[in-house]
C-alpha cells in the first residue's frame, strides 16, 4: 500500500469513527465535499495546512494523523521513506 492509499483509508476511517458525513467534515474544516472526497479516494494529497485542518474536527493531533498513516503502510508492508 502507498502512502496515498494509507492516508485516503486513515481519513475515511477516521471520519467514520466520529459518525461525520464527509459534507460535515467539509464544513468543519472549511474543505470542499468535493476535495474531502478525493482525499477519500487518494485521487489528491493534502498539504500541511489541510493536515491541521482535518485533524481539528477529527479529534486529532495531525501528528497522530500521520503516525496512522506511517502504522497503515507498515501494516502492508510499504517502504514509505521514499
Amino acid at each position: 500500500m502507498n502512502i496515498e492509499v494509507a492516508f485516503a483509508k486513515v481519513l475515511k476511517s477516521l471520519r467514520l469513527k466520529q459518525k461525520m458525513s464527509q459534507e460535515e467534515l467539509a464544513h468543519r474544516s472549511n474543505l470542499d465535499r468535493t476535495y474531502i472526497s478525493m482525499l477519500e479516494r487518494s485521487i489528491h494529497q493534502p498539504t500541511i495546512a489541510t493536515l491541521f485542518a482535518l485533524s481539528k474536527p477529527l479529534n486529532i493531533q495531525a501528528s497522530d494523523f500521520i503516525k496512522l498513516v506511517e502504522l497503515e503502510c507498515l501494516k502492508a508492508g510499504e517502504n514509505h521513506s521514499e
